[in-house]
Order: C-alpha cells, then structure tokens, then sequence
C-alpha cells in the first residue's frame, strides 16, 4: 500500500507561479500529476519515470516542469505563467508493485 500527500496548492494570480510537492509513503516507478476541472474529465499534466524522463502535456508546455526526489520519495510540479485555465484539482499519481494509487488531490485556482 502506497499513500500519496499532496501539498503546495492554492489561490494566486494570472501570472504567478506555484510549486506542488507529493510525497509518497514508500518508493514508486512512475509518478505524475493529473489535473480535473469542473465538469472536465481528470488529464494527464505530466508524469516522471524512476530514472527521470519526463512527459509534459502541450497545454502546460513550457509553463510547468516536473522533478522528483528518489531519496524523499517526493514528486514536484512547477507551474509558472499560471493561467485562469490551469484553475482545477491537481491529483499526485504513482505506481508500485503494478498497482496504482492516487493522493486526495489540491486545489489550483488561479484569478484573472
């Protein structure tokens, strides 16, 4: 069983820049974040592999970047040049031992 905390969420300003910060209760593979906006359905942002390769979604291209820490068992979301179409739940997502687990999810709003 893996548990998955997100952290770093909350309301800012068009333009302004936010960090996100997952930490998983034991080491995962692949790790990522997905965002869901009302009346939307939950999308892929980016994910990580163990060993560092990234996938970010053409949306945030340019804007967010992901990281992790292997030795915090951590995944980071950068997103910079925040925009009013980035506001939704950011959800933390992980996988270990074939399964798949997910954070509660934190809140992303950004006012324009």
């Amino acid at each position: 069983q893996v548990q998955l905390v997100e952290s770093g969420g909350g309301l800012v300003q068009a333009g302004e820049s936010l960090r996100l910060s997952c930490a998983a209760s034991r080491s995962v593979n692949n790790m990522g974040w997905y965002r869901q906006a009302p009346g939307n359905q939950r999308e892929l942002v980016a994910f990580i592999t163990f060993g560092g390769a990234t996938n970010i979604a053409d949306s945030v291209k340019g804007r967010f970047a992901i990281s992790r820490n292997n030795a915090k068992n951590t995944v980071y979301l950068q997103m910079n040049s925040l925009k009013a179409e980035d506001t939704a739940v950011y959800y933390c997502n992980g996988w270990a031992g074939g399964r798949e687990y997910w954070g509660q999810g934190t809140q992303v709003t950004v006012s324009s």
